[in-house]
């Protein structure tokens, strides 16, 4: 069992199993089937305008590389007191149990920026959350003990949405599951 003390940032010793996005394979996938098909077109386009060279069909395959790299998934997982996201070899991660703000920002999609009290920062996809309602428990728990704390002074409003989505998401599941839908 991890000790309260311990503020390291890393995964608490004895914090069991870590939870991962189950659906990240299909999404990390789906994003190297968009680069190649883009891929494919631009040197398809090339062939038959006879246009085709090799300095432009490596040019083709960089910016294949570019779309794949800002298409590609982060990577979600969380175990005991901590959530971490990583991205083309870059980790973030925060103590759960730590928090002191959770916020949503708005923009092309939402997302959800935790923070702790070491400095730690994630932003992630609340989506991700709805489809895994494993990771929402780990969040959760360490959100919970937060705020018992004292130390998550602004976010519960938005954790409390996400709650009300994942519970709604979670019940669909099960009324599809028993036929009940």
């Amino acid at each position: 069992m991890g000790r309260r003390d311990d503020v390291s940032g890393e995964p608490p010793g004895g914090s069991g199993e870590a939870t991962n996005d189950l659906e990240w394979t299909k999404d990390l996938w789906n994003t190297v089937c968009c680069a190649g098909v883009l891929l494919a077109t631009l040197l398809l386009l090339d062939w038959g305008s006879g246009r085709i060279a090799p300095w432009r069909a490596a040019l083709w395959l960089a910016l294949a590389v570019l779309f794949f790299a800002l298409l590609c998934p982060a990577r979600l997982s969380a175990g005991r007191d901590w959530l971490a996201s990583r991205r083309l070899g870059r980790e973030h991660r925060v103590r759960t149990d730590l928090l002191v703000s959770v916020r949503c920002l708005e923009g092309a999609s939402l997302r959800l920026l935790l923070r702790d009290a070491l400095g730690g920062r994630v932003e992630i996809d609340p989506e991700i959350l709805v489809r895994n309602p494993q990771l929402w428990f780990r969040l959760d728990e360490g959100a919970r003990r937060a705020a018992a704390d004292g130390s998550l002074v602004c976010g519960a409003t938005a954790l409390q949405r996400i709650a009300r989505r994942v519970d709604r998401e979670t019940a669909r599941a099960v009324f599809r599951a028993s036929g009940l839908e």
